[in-house]
């Protein structure tokens, strides 16, 4: 195809415009909950935030890995999350990273976390945070910790079922 010459347009050497995809509704994964427990249900649950928490949560400033939940006085509550505060927050307040948030449920499914908890040995893991229109949510497991054995069981199958693909791809 010719060159058009100075001052002509020509449709076909035009870019299309940049469409940025949507941003991600997902905040942070705490991949090493499936490594470390059977997660058997999922909850969601929203959160009380402090406004500086929303702007790091924006900025995706947060880490759940060592972070779990605790049912106290038929409230639960989540502990160890880290949200890191932001250059720009404001001076006259003092942020605390990992200070202990209240978490909202229902009142059926925190009568059901607590009969778990309590009677059945089951541990509260945070998996993921996400934005769900317009507010944060945590997805809260209701999981049972796995032993040593369990893990390299589950690596091998992942490392089998990995292997299995490729043989098939190449025949």
């Amino acid at each position: 195809m010719p060159f058009p010459g100075p001052g002509r347009y020509n449709a076909a050497m035009a870019k299309a415009p940049n469409k940025s995809k949507s941003p991600s509704s997902t905040i942070a994964l705490n991949k090493k909950a499936r490594h470390d427990f059977h997660i058997e249900e999922r909850f969601e649950a929203g959160l009380v935030l402090e406004g500086w928490e929303v702007k790091s949560l924006r900025a995706g400033k947060v880490q759940l890995v060592d972070s779990y939940v605790i049912v106290k006085n038929g409230e639960a509550f989540l502990f160890g999350c880290l949200i890191t505060p932001l250059l720009t927050a404001s001076t006259h307040i003092q942020p605390d990273a990992t200070r202990t948030r209240k978490l909202l449920l229902h009142r059926d499914q925190l009568d059901k976390l607590i009969g778990a908890v309590e009677r059945k040995g089951y541990a509260l893991i945070p998996t993921a945070m996400y934005w769900s229109h317009g507010r944060a949510k945590l997805e809260i497991g209701l999981a049972k910790g796995k032993k040593e054995f369990d893990k390299r069981a589950t690596l091998k199958d992942r490392d089998w079922q990995r292997q299995k693909q490729r043989i098939l791809k190449h025949g």
